[in-house]
């Protein structure tokens, strides 16, 4: 998670190439084209969509997603631009992946459904392998 223009040169000193953020900042946006990253920033709006947009972000991550649930996205989806790439991060499982699927997003964040403190290495490696199942059984393996 990217917060600060500083951030984005150490995480492109450090060879990173995708750039996550939870909000649109445009000092954030203008270091990540600088240096010619991949970006994702965290919108909640249409007016925030629209002004990642317009900073040059090369995909929208809907956060927290679980607050505006696949109809939320799918309402501000349908005034977006037909190309941009829509993410939802936050509240997500391998649950959504359809639902989800169902109104054009195609890039989730798992957080809190992979890892919960103090989960074994095992439990966390069955909850991706569950992940993984359900995104192949979603998208067709893609």
């Amino acid at each position: 998670t990217v917060l600060t223009a500083a951030d984005v040169d150490a995480l492109h000193k450090a060879g990173g190439r995708l750039l996550v953020s939870p909000n649109i900042d445009a000092d954030v946006m203008d270091r990540a084209m600088h240096h010619g990253m991949v970006t994702m920033p965290g919108v909640f709006t249409p007016t925030e969509a629209f002004q990642a947009i317009r900073l040059g972000a090369s995909a929208l991550k809907f956060f927290p997603a679980s607050v505006l649930g696949s109809s939320g996205i799918a309402a501000i989806r349908a005034v977006l631009p037909a190309t941009t790439l829509i993410g939802a991060v936050g509240g997500v499982s391998d649950k959504d992946f359809a639902g989800y699927k169902a109104v054009g997003v195609s890039v989730f964040g798992l957080g809190s459904s992979l890892y919960k403190p103090g989960a074994s290495v095992e439990d966390v490696s069955q909850r991706a392998r569950a992940a993984v199942a359900a995104w192949d059984e979603a998208f067709g393996g893609q």
